[in-house]
This record gives structure tokens, C-alpha cells and sequence, in this order.
């Protein structure tokens, strides 16, 4: 016995670790680290090294708890300025989007297969939701910088899609498992009521358990060191009451984190680095239990069905949905095309094609191989073109503000406040000359291996260490002091044009020295205002506005989207890639107006598109 557990701690542990080395691959290669991870549970399995594990109960175990830590992180790191800017269109996503999905692809499913028309949704169902940690690494390991609403949907989109897939997924597997056949019309119904009692439920644990995780943070004078496992364990905590009341724990859990990650959380700093870590592990652990169970010898017989669903989901299931359901919210053809590419799938979806066998189906078996390989394709055929599509789409934009070195200390008491630790970079502002402001409260600066104090300093200089005593309200405009100026590149000062323009002079200059065509309402604005509503009412960092022979540049914007900044270009530049797909109604309105009364199109975020001017 003894010398079982220390057989199994061994084997455990140097797949773990042989997992975390071949991470430095998937950084350097930029290799998607789900295949890299399913591969080594595929290798050490029982068509490999011949680890006999099939034990789905188990697996699933593991795989739901180790996903409840992963959207707990996902929620805690998702700030509430992004849930704000693109909520609607990520919850559209995550909602229709996904059972759009399930029932294109399960219609797909039950003419190339042996399945019933309750099967093939199932399997639907299981590879609707989108894998965030797949996506974000891969944006993350090619230096990927995407418009933030674009980054914004797809975090928030992959954050809450899987929920509801995990809600279908176990309702179809119990309709099946229970050998009823209902109609399509009581099929629905009982969807839907049951998807607002299951969603309603984990919706109201999550928001009051992420309360009360901040409640207790902040009340119980805990040490430092327990505080961040005392959040994991309060995390997990709200999902199982959620599910033990019948309610999603999986969307508890992920607002729980979305709660407690807005809040200023005592220790928030140390807190973030721990659920990094322990969300790693997670990760790690769920992709090597789900390659264990797998058996690769069994997928020959459903392997070319597989590869052409598997396809399907890719060309045709996943962006159909994203179209539609992307369509009123003004996204540029090349932002859906985009959207609708990035949405890979993952652990998730091979997590809930255990359930059919947990469900004791008789298909059950099949659907979760079927399920590996749709997975695989995904991982292969998307896994390695995000980053080139991205460049070809022309969506990435430089970093809003350059190299920027900063440590967040934390002091005892000193709740609402962080001491935060920057180095001074070399053409920042404060190493220009630019002052801290006085509700910033520079305590020490370190220059050479010698403290001194801030007064007698004198002028700051690169590799000067400051450290400041500061709200939590205020660290960002601090960044921007302590950070490189931007354009930091040859490249991004072509992004941004030849010179900058103050957006609050007035837009009869613009007109005077450039004669883009401005309407006489127009004249009356400032530059700002004038592209804020060319721009429909709030300007994003990159967007892009062609008028005439110029093309104007959001270089910066403030919280509430109002331009700060703006470059001016003389060579407007087109989209690298004229998407054919994806148009919105604005967009489909504006070219049947053009083939009968020859109008151009409208301005469209992030693209450069001629403008008309408003004569009217």
C-alpha cells in the first residue's frame, strides 16, 4: 500500500513537471499549451506508457474542480471597466451564441452520423463554449495587443460560455438517460425554464458569496499568508452551494471572483500571483487527466466523421453564431472574422463528454471520442494561425504606454492603500522632468544602492528606485508617469501618422487646412467631439477615421472614452484583408443605399473607411 502512494505521488508529480518544461516550448514555439498538455496525457496512457486510467467519475471530479479554480481566477482578473465596455456583445455570445451553436452543429451531427437528434445536440453542447485559457495564452505568447473591446469580448465571452454549455450539456445527457423522446416544443420549453432556475440560482450565490468573501477579508484579521488560500477555499465554497441548491456553481463561482476582484480586496496583489499559480496547476492537472482517459486506439472508427465536424464547427457552426450574434453591436467585419476564429475549444469541452458516460448512455463512449478529435482539430487548425490572422486582419495595435517596471508591496494596516515599488525608465516623463502629483505620497527613492528621501533627490533619472504610498484609486495614472513614452517603435509612430493633434481645438481648423468635407454642425465641435460622434458616441484607443485625403488616430482616450490624444496620417490605410463575410445591418443598409443612391459606407471601429460628409 505504502509503496503504491509513493509509486503514484512519483508518476503524478514527473507529469506535472514534464507538463510545466514543455510550457517553455509552447512559449517559444508558440504551440497551443492544451495540445502540448493533452499529448503528454495521450503519451502516458493506455495507448502509450500504459497508464490504465478510466475512471470517468474521477476525471470528471478533477476536471470540474480544477475549472471552478480557473474561472474564479477568470472572474478576479476581469476588470469591471471591460465587463462594461463589451458585456453586451460577450453575453450575447455566451448566450444565443452558444445554443446557436449546439443546434447547428447538432443538425450537422445527425445527418453525418448514427446518432438521434437528442445525441447530436448533446455532443453540440459540448463543443459550444470557447477555452479562455487557450486563447489568452496564445495572445499572450505572440505579443498579441488587440483593441480592447475585441480583447474584452473574447475574455468575458470565454468566462461565461461555459455555464450554460455545461447546463445543456447535463440536462440533455438526463432527457437521454431517462429514454424519453419529447416533442421539439416541450424540449424548449422545459430548456428554458430550467436554464433560468439553474442560471437565476448560481447567479445570486455568486454575486452574495463574492460579498461575502470581501466581507470577511476585510473583517478577519488574518494572516497574510492565509489570506489568499482562504479565498481559494471560499471560492470553492460558493460552487458546491450553488450546485447543491440546484443552481450553476460553475457562474457562482466565476461571479464570486468577478465580485471579489472589483472590490479592493485587502491583499489584492499577492492574491493575483497565488490564483496565477494555483490556476496554472489547474490547468495543468485537468489536461492530463482528460489525456489519460482518453483511449487513441478508439478513435480510428469515428476519426474522418470527427475531422468533418470538427470542420463544420470551424467554417460554418462558429461563425454563423458570432455573426448573429455580433451583428448589432457595430463590430467591423474584420473584428467578427476575428472573433469568430478564436473560438477554440478545449478541456471544457472533452471535460463535459465524460458526462454521456457518466450518464451510463449507450453511445456514450463514441461521443466523448468524437468530442477528443473535434477538440484536436480545433487546437491544430486554429490553435496556429490566431496570431498571423490577427496580423493579416490588421487588428493589433501598439501597447498604450511603453516598458514600465513596478512592485506592489503590502504593509500591515494599510488597507485602500498600496506601496508600490517603480523604476524609473528612461524617457518616461518623470525622467523628463515631470512631477508626482501631491496624492501620490513618494516616500524613498533609491539611486546607486543609496536611500535617500524623495525631497532630496532632486530630478529623478533612469534606474532610480521610487517607492510611493498611494490609494488604490490612483495606481494606473501612476503608470503612465513612471511608464516610457509612447509610440515606442518605428512601427507604431506609422500606426499613429506623421504628427499629433490637440482634440480640443476646434474642427473649422481641420476643415481649413485639410478640407475633409465637415458638415457645418460639424464646424461648430472640436476635433474631439467631431470624431466621438462620427465614432457613434464613445472613441476607443486605435480607432482609425478617414476623411478626404487624412486619416485621424485615437492615440489615447480617458475611462469614460473621451479622446485625449489624436494622430493625424496623409496615407490612409486600407484594411490588409477585405473580409466578404460578416457584414452588419449598419453595413448592409449602407450598400443597398449605395447601389441606388451611390452613398459610401459608415466609419467603422478599427477600420479605415471613407466617410461622407452630412450635408443635411
Amino acid at each position: 500500500m505504502n509503496q503504491t502512494i509513493y509509486l503514484v505521488t512519483l508518476v503524478g508529480t514527473a507529469l506535472v513537471l514534464a507538463a510545466a518544461f514543455s510550457s517553455l516550448i509552447a512559449f517559444r514555439f508558440g504551440t497551443p499549451l492544451l495540445l502540448l498538455f493533452l499529448g503528454l496525457g495521450l503519451l502516458a496512457g493506455t495507448d502509450g506508457l500504459g497508464i490504465d486510467f478510466d475512471n470517468a467519475q474521477l476525471a470528471y471530479f478533477v476536471g470540474a474542480l480544477a475549472l471552478a479554480v480557473i474561472l474564479f481566477d477568470s472572474g478576479f482578473g476581469t476588470p469591471i471597466a471591460a465587463l462594461r465596455q463589451a458585456a453586451a456583445p460577450a453575453l450575447s455570445l455566451a448566450t444565443f451564441g452558444v445554443a446557436l451553436t449546439t443546434v447547428l452543429f447538432g443538425v450537422a451531427t445527425f445527418y453525418l452520423t448514427d446518432f438521434t437528434w437528442l445525441e447530436s445536440l448533446l455532443l453540440g453542447a459540448a463543443v459550444s463554449s470557447t477555452d479562455a485559457a487557450a486563447v489568452f495564452f496564445l495572445l499572450r505568447v505572440g505579443n498579441i495587443q488587440l483593441r480592447d473591446r475585441v480583447r474584452s469580448t473574447l475574455e468575458i465571452e470565454s468566462g461565461t460560455n461555459d455555464p450554460i454549455a455545461i447546463f445543456l450539456t447535463i440536462t440533455l445527457v438526463e432527457i437521454v438517460a431517462a429514454g424519453a423522446d419529447p416533442e421539439a416544443e416541450v424540449l424548449l420549453v422545459d430548456l428554458v425554464a430550467g436554464f433560468f432556475v439553474h442560471m437565476g440560482i448560481g447567479a445570486v450565490i455568486g454575486l452574495l458569496g463574492g460579498m461575502a468573501i470581501v466581507r470577511l477579508v476585510e473583517r478577519l484579521n488574518l494572516d497574510h499568508a492565509l489570506v489568499p488560500t482562504f479565498v481559494l477555499t471560499l471560492s470553492l465554497l460558493v460552487f458546491a452551494a450553488a450546485g447543491a441548491l440546484h443552481g450553476s456553481g460553475f457562474l457562482a463561482v466565476y461571479l464570486a471572483g468577478l465580485v471579489a476582484g472589483n472590490s479592493n480586496l485587502r491583499g489584492a496583489g499577492s492574491q493575483k500571483r497565488f490564483q496565477d499559480g494555483v490556476s496554472w496547476l489547474a490547468q495543468i492537472i485537468m489536461f492530463l487527466v482528460l489525456g489519460l482517459f482518453a483511449t487513441p486506439s478508439e478513435f480510428a472508427v469515428i476519426l474522418p466523421v470527427s475531422v468533418a465536424l470538427g470542420l463544420f464547427l470551424i467554417f460554418v457552426a462558429r461563425p454563423v453564431s458570432v455573426w448573429l450574434c455580433l451583428a448589432p453591436f457595430r463590430f467591423s467585419r474584420a473584428e467578427t472574422a476575428f472573433v469568430s476564429w478564436v473560438g477554440l475549444r478545449g478541456a471544457v469541452s472533452i471535460l463535459l463528454a465524460i458526462t454521456p458516460l457518466l450518464g451510463g448512455l449507450e453511445n456514450g463512449r463514441t461521443i466523448f471520442n468524437a468530442a477528443f478529435v473535434i477538440v484536436l482539430v480545433s487546437l491544430i487548425v486554429q490553435g496556429w494561425t490566431v496570431g498571423p490572422l490577427a496580423r493579416r486582419l490588421g487588428l493589433i495595435v501598439p501597447h498604450r504606454i511603453g516598458p514600465l517596471e513596478k512592485f506592489e508591496l503590502e504593509l500591515p494596516g494599510s488597507a485602500h492603500h498600496e506601496l508600490l515599488a517603480y523604476t524609473v525608465v528612461a524617457g518616461s516623463p518623470v525622467a523628463s522632468g515631470e512631477r508626482i502629483p501631491r496624492w501620490a505620497r513618494p516616500s524613498l527613492v533609491v539611486r546607486d544602492g543609496r536611500s535617500m528621501k524623495y525631497q532630496d533627490a532632486g530630478r529623478l533619472a533612469a534606474g532610480d528606485h521610487v517607492y510611493i504610498f498611494v490609494s488604490d484609486k490612483y495606481p494606473k495614472l501612476l503608470d503612465r508617469l513612471f511608464a516610457s513614452r509612447g509610440p515606442v517603435s518605428h512601427d507604431d509612430a506609422d500606426f499613429f501618422g506623421a504628427f499629433a493633434l490637440d482634440p480640443a481645438r476646434p474642427a473649422t481648423e481641420l476643415e481649413a487646412n485639410y478640407g475633409p468635407g465637415l458638415s457645418d454642425a460639424e464646424k461648430k465641435l472640436t476635433i474631439g467631439q467631431m470624431m466621438q460622434q462620427r465614432l457613434g458616441g464613445r472613441a476607443e484607443y486605435a480607432d482609425r477615421l478617414t476623411l478626404g485625403e487624412i486619416e485621424l488616430i485615437v492615440r489615447d482616450v480617458d475611462e469614460n472614452g473621451k479622446i485625449l490624444s489624436v494622430g493625424l496620417s496623409f496615407e490612409p490605410s486600407p484594411p490588409k484583408v477585405r473580409v466578404p463575410a460578416f457584414l452588419s445591418p449598419g453595413e448592409m443598409a449602407d450598400s443597398i443605399r449605395a447601389m441606388f443612391f451611390g452613398q459610401r459606407e459608415r466609419p467603422v471601429r478599427g477600420a479605415a473607411t471613407k466617410v461622407p460628409a452630412d450635408n443635411g
